[in-house]
Order: C-alpha cells, then sequence, then structure tokens
C-alpha cells in the first residue's frame, strides 16, 4: 500500500491532468503523441494504478461504443433541440427540481450509513425547497445548505459491500456491479412510490423518460472519444472507480 502511494505521488502531477482531459473535457484534446511518451506510458502499465477488476472487458467495451453511438445520434441531438427551445431560466428551474427528487433518496441512504448530520441536511433542504419554491428553485443552496447526493450503490460500500466487476450499462455508462444492483433498488422504489394513476400518464412518461434524461445529459459534460485518446476507455474506468471510492470514504 505503501508502495502504491509512492508511486501515485510520483505521478501525482500527471494522473488528474490525463484524467481530466481524457475522461471529463467536453472538447479538449490530448494528443496522441503525449500520452505514447514513456513517462506518460509508464503511468498508463502501472498495475497498480490502473488495475480495475473488469473480466467482461470485451463485453464492456461494446456497449461503450453503442452508447457512444447512442450519444451522438439520438442523446446529444435531442439534447441541442432541448437546449434550442428552452430558455436558460427553464432548464435552470429543470435542473434544480431534478435534483430536488433525490433528496428523499439521500436523506434514506444517510439514515442507513449511519450519517444522521447528512441525513438531517437532506430533510432540510427538501423542506425547505419544497415550502419555499415547489422544488423548482435550490433556495437551501443559495442559503449555504448545500446538497450532497447519497445512493444506495454508496451505501452497499459503507456497508463493505466491494465494487465487483466493472460494468458498462447500456445508455446509462460506467458503473460496477455494486452500483448496478444500487440504481436497480433505487428504480424499483421510486416505481413503487409513484402511484399508478400518475405513472401511467404521458406526462409522467415524457417527463420521466425523456425530459430528465436529456437534461442530466446536458449538465454532463464528457464526450465520447472527445480526446483522440487510446486510452479513453480504461481513463473512464480508472475514473469512475476512484470517484465512487472516494464518494464511499467521505
Amino acid at each position: 500500500m505503501a508502495d502504491d502511494r509512492k508511486r501515485l505521488g510520483r505521478s501525482g502531477w500527471l494522473l488528474p491532468v490525463l484524467l481530466l482531459l481524457g475522461a471529463c473535457a467536453g472538447t479538449a484534446k490530448v494528443p496522441v503523441e503525449t500520452l505514447t511518451r514513456p513517462d506518460v506510458a509508464a503511468v498508463l502499465t502501472e498495475p497498480s494504478v490502473l488495475d480495475v477488476y473488469d473480466p467482461l472487458e470485451r463485453f464492456n467495451r461494446g456497449v461503450y461504443e453503442f452508447n457512444a453511438r447512442f450519444d451522438r445520434y439520438v442523446f446529444l441531438p435531442a439534447v441541442r433541440a432541448y437546449e434550442f427551445i428552452t430558455p436558460n431560466f427553464v432548464q435552470n428551474r429543470v435542473a434544480d427540481f431534478i435534483r430536488h427528487l433525490s433528496e428523499p433518496f439521500t436523506f434514506a441512504n444517510s439514515l442507513l450509513q449511519g450519517r444522521g448530520p447528512r441525513a438531517g441536511r437532506a430533510a432540510t433542504r427538501f423542506i425547505v425547497n419544497t415550502l419555499f419554491t415547489l422544488g423548482l428553485y435550490d433556495l437551501a443552496g443559495a442559503r449555504g445548505i448545500e446538497g450532497r447526493p447519497e445512493d444506495f450503490g454508496q451505501t452497499l460500500g459503507v456497508w463493505g459491500v466491494g465494487d465487483g466487476p466493472y460494468l458498462v450499462l447500456p445508455i446509462l455508462g460506467p458503473s460496477n456491479l455494486r452500483d448496478a444492483t444500487g440504481t436497480g433498488v433505487t428504480a424499483g422504489t421510486w416505481f413503487v412510490a409513484i402511484p399508478p394513476d400518475i405513472s401511467t400518464t404521458l406526462a409522467y412518461r415524457l417527463t420521466t423518460f425523456g425530459l430528465f434524461p436529456i437534461d442530466t445529459r446536458r449538465r454532463t459534460e464528457f464526450r465520447y472519444f472527445g480526446t483522440d485518446s487510446p486510452f479513453e476507455y480504461e481513463l473512464v474506468r480508472l475514473l469512475y472507480t476512484e470517484k465512487r471510492r472516494f464518494e464511499i470514504a467521505n
């Protein structure tokens, strides 16, 4: 473990740059010659740094390619159309409302994790924003009560459940067996919680399966193959894994 930290320390200036440019940047380009430099290649091939359990890599890469095509030909055109016809003010209200709907899940998962103060913060945010803005504006955040989402995948991680194999989910993107299970539990809970007379309406379906995913994609800067990096799959895999470990630990 100590040796791993030393190796990470020696490459500390390099990994954040590669990860941010290689997996998060919207349109930034990372020259291939940069990624094939000996010092960079040493980091990218260091097992202790990039060793993520991925026994389904061939399948995952196929799904990754599918997601890239879906993103290019379906998701992003829908996002551009949404941005064209919807004023910024409305876009912001939709984004705030989506975040608002996640607060009960954050509250429940914070309690399951034994994090009382975090659960209290989620409850406060939900009550304040519901009473004063119907969830359409993050008044609590504007007053310094910032949100911090918690999901069931994180809860399982806090309980000691390991990542399991890395997975790339269709449309949803990077995940692992633990987090995919958490996503399924959350989706099932949402399905049960919504009364049938609401969930069967056209407005609900258009909102849940249309507006909400489009707005979420709009707020996600990542663009598939936006770096020209031959290591993009590995970088995304590593970034997701490390991000989740950080979220669980904190």
